[in-house]
């Protein structure tokens, strides 16, 4: 194929939706995600295996996401060298390090193999979008479910993979499951070989550009991110303290978390296909609607009726990924790594910082009144979808 001057083109630039390929890219976020999911169900047992502190414990998280405030700078790294090369080495350099953690002789060690598997998440979910984005022509919202229910699944799946590995082999012995890792960076290999070397224009933008060029979504989204990321962290992180504390049951308070992130799944399934049909901001005001009304009436209802607010909860709460990553694509320009990497630093930053700041409300007026407040906080997200562009049909 013949390209102007200057010009690279991606040869999935069309209105065709690339099925197989884009299945293909969700499959192999399910694999890496599980990987990545491993250390909090096998914490417990680092911590007695190194003796170490909550603290010592809790840093070991913190050391694994610390790469994700590079994301920008990784965006413009793929948007230039390639986002095929990113894409396919991340679950084999994620699946290692994270099957090693058992092996590992001392705390330092450690901590060395969580970093790498942080650089390694953050150079897989930055351009990933990008690329399901380029595969999904004209139906970017159905792409990113897709993708996104590959990574929400994961999440469900991954720590009883990880306990099961150890219970089967021992912390020490468990090291063979990365095998799965290296199928699937081989799989990804065969799948993607036709894939050019950049997926962009030549004509790149620093970092600060592609926010200037980026700030009328970006500026919206992160009001949506702040608000919505409370009812997150509320629901997500101490969701099982909140159920154990209610109902002195530790076994419901881990079924809670599970169906929530179960529900979540078709939550991310439907919300992007239907963002395609009836509009992106549609679905984001329907979301930021209907989850704090059904968080608050979780918190003061009972029975079945509070189990079925759960379950409409995590519906609505955690469907609006797929759409903001659909809209960040939509308006990308010739930058569409960078400023993937410029919303996921945003949005890590945004719910790193909130799920401390709930913890602390928390600690001070309990975690009933801390649910409430989430819930009204989750409103003011609202405005800040009426801020979003129109410009495209779908958005």
């Amino acid at each position: 194929m013949t390209v102007p001057s200057g010009k690279r083109e991606y040869p999935f630039k069309n209105k065709t939706f690339k099925t197989s390929k884009v299945l293909t890219l969700s499959a192999c976020h399910f694999i890496h995600d599980i990987y990545s999911s491993f250390l909090a169900p096998l914490l417990p047992l680092l911590i007695e295996k190194f003796s170490m502190t909550f603290g010592q414990a809790g840093f070991l998280s913190t050391v694994m996401q610390i790469p994700a405030l590079f994301n920008p700078f990784i965006g413009v790294l793929a948007d230039r060298i390639s986002v095929r090369y990113f894409i396919v080495f991340a679950p084999v350099t994620t699946a290692v390090p994270m099957s090693l953690l058992g092996l590992a002789p001392s705390y330092g060690v450690l901590l060395i193999l969580l970093f790498i598997t942080g650089i390694s998440v953050a150079a897989f979910h930055v351009p990933a979008p990008v690329m399901v984005s380029h595969l999904s022509g004209d139906k970017k919202g159905k792409g990113m479910s897709f993708y996104m229910a590959g990574g929400e699944l994961a999440r469900t799946v991954g720590p009883m993979v990880a306990v099961g590995a150890v219970s089967l082999f021992s912390l020490e012995d468990y090291y063979p499951v990365m095998v799965f890792g290296i199928v699937a960076s081989a799989w990804l290999f065969f799948r993607f070989r036709d894939v050019p070397l950049h997926s962009g224009k030549a004509d790149k933008l620093p970092i600060f550009s592609t926010y200037r060029q980026m700030q009328h979504i970006l500026v919206p989204l992160t009001g949506i991110l702040i608000a919505r990321g409370f009812m997150h962290a509320s629901m997500t992180v101490f969701l099982p303290t909140f159920i154990q504390h209610e109902t002195g049951n530790l076994w419901l308070a881990g079924f809670g978390l599970a169906a929530l992130e179960a529900v979540g799944v078709a939550g991310v399934l439907c919300s992007g296909i239907l963002s395609d049909r009836i509009g992106r901001r549609r679905i984001l005001l329907i979301s930021l609607l209907c989850a704090p009304v059904s968080m608050l009436l979780f918190v003061f209802t009972c029975g079945y009726i509070k189990c079925f607010m759960l379950l409409v909860t995590g519906f609505t709460l955690l469907s609006t990924t797929p759409v903001m990553l659909a809209m960040v694509q939509e308006h990308a320009g010739s930058t569409p790594a960078a400023a993937n990497g410029l919303f996921m630093m945003v949005s890590f930053i945004a719910r790193s910082a909130i799920v401390v700041i709930v913890g602390i409300i928390g600690d001070h007026i309990g975690l009933r009144a801390t649910y409430c407040i989430s819930a009204t906080l989750g409103i003011f997200g609202i405005p800040f979808i009426f801020m979003l562009p129109g410009k495209y049909k779908n958005a």
